[in-house]
């Protein structure tokens, strides 16, 4: 959020075009989607949960409750607990 911020201001006062913005956005969209699904196998829950993030208000409200929860303890169906 901080990069995003600060390529911003610069993109505004140096280009104008809201180019490195964009730039970042598009570099950081897989990594951000692989984190987020990472951390939903970690709740034992399938990645297309991320999905939810699209119900306007709402959606977002549990993506971020889903997310901020701590993980199941041991093995899960996607694999061994990250944290041993």
């Amino acid at each position: 959020m901080i990069a995003t911020l600060v390529l911003g201001v610069i993109d505004e006062t140096v280009i104008g075009m809201g180019l490195l913005g964009g730039i970042f956005g598009l570099a950081t969209l897989i990594p951000g989607i692989a984190v987020g699904v990472r951390r939903l196998h970690d709740r034992d829950m399938s990645g297309w949960w991320l999905l939810i993030g699209f119900v306007p208000l709402v959606g977002w409200l549990i993506l971020i409750y889903l997310l901020a929860t701590p993980g199941t303890v041991g093995e899960n169906r996607f694999g061994s607990e990250p944290l041993v």
